[in-house]
């Protein structure tokens, strides 16, 4: 069956366009940085976070393509624990001329609507700002920019609108639809 996707592609042009969200009340959650460069963790974020809105375009991906992508020299991902628990990442991806792209960002379904994703966003475009800290051979960061599409969670628009992100493209097209990937072939979700 076909669907109509559309994508939104959406940037900063300066670390004053990020407006931070209100972190969530309590202490139980962190942000960590993920400093060892781990295909399985990478995929396990990738495969938690998107399994339930049809994220399979690394789903084929072999061990030695993963591996490569969190070894990238700048490249990041950061991951919001509560309680010990991950409960959702961003992946950073350094690019040419001081562009950082937010690849990925998201929750596991089960800490969604807890208000911890606009607080993940924050922290995480703020690291986008000042990824050339650590890793002094970038440049500095000119653009953070990121897209999402109609199937991604309801809230994700207005939250990227809410951090500062301002739209710069949208694409429209005919896909066919996917089944549902989950977080692991044949898992409901």
């Amino acid at each position: 069956m076909s669907i109509t996707l559309t994508t939104w592609s959406l940037e900063q042009t300066s670390p004053s366009d990020l407006r931070p969200a209100t972190p969530p009340e309590g202490d139980d959650l962190t942000i960590r940085r993920a400093e060892v460069p781990s295909a399985e963790f990478s995929r396990f974020l990738y495969t938690a976070v998107g399994g339930d809105i049809r994220w399979a375009d690394r789903l084929s991906l072999t061990y030695k393509q993963w591996q490569e992508i969190v070894e990238k020299p700048g490249a990041e991902i950061w991951v919001a624990y509560d309680r010990g628990t991950p409960a959702g990442y961003v992946e950073l991806d350094p690019q040419d001329d001081g562009v950082v792209e937010i690849v990925y960002f998201g929750l596991i379904p089960a800490f969604r609507g807890r208000r911890i994703g606009g607080h993940l966003l924050s922290y995480a475009v703020a690291r986008a700002w000042d990824l050339a800290d650590r890793w002094p051979e970038r440049e500095a960061t000119k653009r953070v920019w990121l897209h999402t599409c109609s199937l991604d969670g309801p809230h994700a628009m207005a939250n990227y609108e809410r951090r500062g992100f301002r739209l710069f493209d949208t694409k429209v097209e005919e896909t066919e639809e996917t089944e549902t990937p989950g977080p692991w072939p044949g898992a409901l979700v």
